[in-house]
């Protein structure tokens, strides 16, 4: 049987990249593996072997590509890891609010177009049959109305099209996703996965998909290698794996910090008011592209809402609105608080509070800050932590750690984390100052089961306290915390 990859004893040069211990994995023709495992566990270290990325010891991971001819690796195997990039993976100069900021577009901002032909042209020949997978790409997940949107203006969601669009135009042998169908709606989540089967099925074409939510693995995948606490695991059938797995537990937070939680003492300075967020015919357009229209919405003191919508409905466009990271927030009749925007308290008393986590806020955070530091900067909301915070500031940054399972990392810098332990880190920032109105922008994104568990109770019980608000968006309806009582639902504009 022809072996695509092989690592055997497998050790990296530099201590740093190295595993608990020696490396060994393969993968044959007509496999298909998840690569499984809690965050931090050391998944995305083993791709990092796996690309060449982390270079070995002795020998380097033996390849065979065919029917494949083409001689580089880089050519053979494409690695999506999804960051929300709106430029390339490296660019550090995309800040929170770039995505909302008409200003930032030129005449020289490419649209979703330019860069999907560009994309194309770069893969290969010109044929009729490529072009037919191009068309049938763009059919599959929608693309034909994005063509003409810029980059800077995609959703989360949309972002993740577009990149996998583009890569798979490149025909690869081996193609390997970061957990592709996180920020996807159900519906291009079963489009995504019928693709894939669609074409592993016809055309040469080895799929490894690298997973933190393993309850999502789709049916195509014949095999799974479960990585955790930095050791990879030998190769099992997907049946053995499904029906050995650990079952998601039903409670992770303990009583003990559940009342921990409760017991927290409450501000002098909190904002008590019946209407919290008031939007009163709101409209939202970039160029003649409609995202709001006319849209109402009242949210009161106490209520725990779920926002949804299909990808691009306009739904992180809203809550940038409520936080005024969009510069059309200006011009809308929005109340917070009691607080008409532009009546006079500045924006930043009102954020003091408002806790808040998105995509877009992850993205914004390139800063190799020590954890800590990360979730202290909530209490400033900034980026960067400029002011240096009290004794008493350091010591809740401690204690929303400690909630989180972070205690141990505090110290460990923000970018050598996993990008699942960063969101928690940045959810430890979201409810470090203990706001009145809580905005959950996908919270549980790349969080393994164990992690989401956490997380929802968590959400449940901050929501037991007095005075809490509480917005969230996610395209998983398991995902919602018991504590939601009210929904609203956007629809995307053609």
């Amino acid at each position: 049987m022809q072996k695509i990859i092989k690592i055997q004893d497998g050790t990296t040069r530099m201590p740093e990249w190295r595993m608990a211990e020696p490396v060994n994995f393969e993968t044959n023709d007509g496999e298909h593996i998840a690569i499984v495992g809690p965050n931090g566990g050391g998944k995305s270290m083993l791709v990092d072997i796996i690309v060449g990325t982390h270079p070995l010891l002795m020998h380097d991971p033996e390849y065979d590509f065919s029917p494949s001819e083409k001689p580089l690796v880089s050519d053979n195997i494409k690695y999506i890891t999804f960051r929300d990039s709106y430029g390339s993976d490296n660019d550090r100069t995309y800040y929170l609010q770039q995505r909302w900021n008409q200003q930032e577009i030129d005449e020289n901002t490419p649209t979703v177009g330019d860069k999907l032909e560009e994309a194309y042209s770069l893969a290969g020949v010109d044929t009729p049959k490529r072009r037919e997978l191009q068309k049938h790409i763009y059919k599959m997940f929608h693309i034909e109305h994005l063509l003409d949107k810029y980059i800077i203006l995609l959703s989360s969601g949309e972002l993740r099209k577009f990149k996998l669009a583009s890569t798979l135009f490149a025909n690869p042998r081996i193609l390997i996703m970061d957990n592709p169908f996180i920020g996807l709606d159900a519906n291009t989540r079963d489009q995504l996965k019928e693709l894939l089967k669609e074409l592993s099925l016809e055309n040469a074409l080895q799929i490894i998909l690298v997973l933190s939510k393993s309850d999502d693995i789709p049916d195509f995948i014949t095999h799974v290698v479960e990585v955790k606490k930095m050791k990879v695991y030998p190769k099992v059938k997907l049946e053995d794996y499904i029906n050995n797995r650990q079952a998601i537990p039903s409670r992770v937070l303990s009583k003990e910090y559940e009342q921990e939680i409760i017991n927290l003492p409450y501000k002098s300075n909190e904002y008590h008011t019946n209407e919290v967020v008031k939007m009163d015919q709101v409209c939202i357009k970039y160029g003649e592209r409609t995202i709001l229209d006319k849209l109402d919405w009242t949210v009161m003191n106490g209520e725990h809402w779920a926002l949804s919508g299909q990808n691009g409905a306009g739904k992180s466009t809203l809550l940038s609105l409520i936080c005024a990271d969009n510069p059309q927030s200006y011009a809308c009749n929005i109340t917070l608080f009691d607080n008409p925007r532009g009546s006079g308290e500045s924006i930043w008393d009102i954020k003091k509070h408002i806790g808040y986590v998105s995509p877009e806020m992850h993205r914004a955070y390139q800063r190799d800050m020590p954890a800590i530091r990360i979730v202290a900067s909530g209490m400033k909301d900034s980026v960067g932590l400029y002011m240096k915070p009290s004794e008493e500031e350091f010591e809740q940054c401690k204690f929303w750690m400690k909630i989180f399972g972070l205690d141990k990392i505090q110290d460990r810098t923000f970018l050598k984390l996993s990008s699942g332990e960063q969101r928690l880190v940045l959810l430890a920032r979201a409810f470090v100052k203990d706001p009145e109105l809580l905005i959950l922008d996908e919270p549980l994104h790349g969080l393994d089961n164990t992690n989401r568990r956490m997380v929802k109770d968590i959400i449940e019980t901050f929501c037991k306290r007095c005075n809490k608000t509480m917005i969230i968006v996610t395209h998983y309806k398991e995902e919602l915390p018991n504590c939601i009582d009210h929904e609203i639902h956007l629809i995307r504009h053609s």
